[in-house]
């Protein structure tokens, strides 16, 4: 079994924020321990710049200096590979590539993206660090079909790209819903896509008509600027706040379908948590959702909230048709988004990689 050392330059698997960023690092962590390896968060330096700011780019990268050298004096002598998650323009990897050239060992990437009109403008010297490290990475792991095509464009010729679809960390699903109760949607109440989402959703909501219900599960700085858009609801809306792991895994249960429309999303965590509770999704095409998507026609962003809405009135007005959408995602999530096909898929292309250096 080998030693990895592990790194997430945007935010680590110990912050005590709630993303979804934090949630697929601690998956991964989990994931790649899965078969008896031993992985050790070998740094929790914060490498993130929101707005483009040089001289705290600056700053960063000689504070990176400084921790990579650690890292190369006190690391483990039998560390055996370095895996870093989401390298990209506003969070490049600085430790792993300069630890693992004087190491001797190697550099794999999950969720790397490359974004190449930023190599000019505020952040060039971020993003040039960030494609400097992907194409160092002797395996480039890529969770949506979006991601693979900057990666393949740009791959140097020895690298390894390989699937790694979003996953739960679950060995086996949980009970199905039974469809019935309110439309649940879930999402951090934040200015941004996240807001972006909301309004589109209110949009949608002026659309439906019937004896429709909504629970929103979610909460911040943004929560006024929610409620004012849900105002013209409010009989019909129920704001469930911010929900614990298991209060969540309830409302999924008592939910009939899940309804959010997906601005910018990566790929979207609540996706596969509302497939495998069996519940049909209402959401917009868009990359990175369609991703981890596995049944029904959802309608394009060209036709906006009238298409969600339509949508959603269709799977309301049908209970049949709930539970057959439910059954058919419930089916994909197993066979392709937990967590020992996501072991299975990491490990396939790494262990060849510490064998070839042994």
């Amino acid at each position: 079994m080998a030693r990895v050392a592990f790194y997430a330059p945007m935010k680590s698997p110990d912050s005590p924020t709630p993303s979804g960023d934090r949630e697929m690092a601690r998956n991964l962590l989990r994931a790649i321990a899965a078969e008896g390896d031993k992985v050790e968060l070998v740094s929790q330096l914060r490498i993130y710049d929101k707005h483009g700011d040089a001289a705290a780019q600056d700053r960063m990268r000689q504070t990176a200096q400084a921790e990579a050298d650690r890292l190369i004096t006190e690391m483990p002598h039998d560390t055996a590979i370095w895996v870093t998650y989401h390298n990209y323009y506003k969070a490049p990897d600085l430790l792993g590539p300069a630890v693992c050239r004087a190491r001797g060992i190697p550099y794999v990437q999950l969720e790397s993206t490359r974004a190449s009109r930023r190599l000019t403008g505020p952040w060039s010297t971020f993003a040039q660090a960030a494609h400097d490290a992907c194409d160092m990475a002797d395996i480039v792991f890529y969770h949506t079909a979006n991601d693979l095509i900057t990666l393949r464009r740009d791959k140097p010729g020895p690298q390894v790209l390989a699937e790694l679809p979003p996953f739960l960390p679950l060995s086996e699903l949980p009970a199905a819903a039974t469809c019935n109760g309110p439309m649940l949607a879930v999402g951090m109440m934040r200015d941004g896509d996240k807001l972006a989402s909301y309004q589109i959703l209110a949009e949608t909501l002026a659309h439906l008509t019937g004896d429709w219900r909504l629970d929103i599960a979610g909460d911040g700085p943004a929560r006024n600027a929610v409620r004012e858009l849900m105002a013209p609801f409010a009989h019909r809306v129920r704001f469930l706040g911010q929900l614990d792991r298991a209060e969540l895994l309830a409302a999924y249960d008592d939910a009939s379908l899940f309804i959010w429309p997906g601005v910018n999303e990566a790929y979207g965590m609540v996706y596969l948590e509302a497939q495998a509770h069996g519940l049909p999704v209402v959401a917009q095409d868009r990359p990175g959702v369609r991703d981890v998507l596995a049944t029904g026609v959802h309608p394009s962003v060209d036709q906006g909230p009238r298409g969600l809405a339509a949508r959603a009135q269709s799977l309301m007005a049908d209970p049949a048709k709930r539970l057959a959408e439910g059954a058919r995602a419930r089916a994909h999530v197993s066979a392709r988004h937990l967590m020992a096909s996501a072991t299975s898929r990491f490990w396939a292309a790494a262990r060849p990689l510490l064998e070839t250096r042994t």
